[in-house]
């Protein structure tokens, strides 16, 4: 079928069959997904029994892990207090951060130079729980 032959009526009826068809697709696979996660579930308890745990405590371990992967982690941040917009949390030095260093005769490549500037020359945020 040469599409571009078809008429504006025609286009628009093709439209609509195809957003039906898409909008039963979507269902059929939602109810799918739905049939298989019981089947998922009881090969996950199978497996769990059949070699003698208890699945609390196989499934503490899953969601555990689970949730220390999610990124949720808080850092601590270091405010400069003659300029609350320079904020340094964690990784590459920030250029007013090691101009800084440098002007008070610290080492912003030396690891113990850069706590002991954040330790007395910036304000200590601590992260939000």
């Amino acid at each position: 079928m040469e599409l571009s032959n078809l008429s504006i009526e025609e286009i628009q009826r093709q439209l609509q069959e195809t957003d039906s068809k898409k909008a039963e697709l979507e269902s059929l696979l939602k109810s799918k997904r739905e049939e298989n996660k019981a089947s998922i579930v009881e090969q996950i308890r199978s497996l769990i029994y059949d070699n003698d745990y208890d699945p609390e405590e196989i499934m503490d371990l899953v969601l555990r892990r689970r949730r220390k992967l999610s990124g949720n982690r808080q850092y601590r941040h270091y405010v400069d207090p003659d300029n609350p917009n320079n904020v340094y949390s964690r990784g590459v030095l920030p250029g007013w951060m090691k101009d800084k260093m440098i002007e008070q005769g610290y080492d912003p490549s030396s690891k113990e130079d850069r706590e002991k500037f954040k330790s007395t020359s910036l304000k200590l945020v601590e992260a939000k729980d």
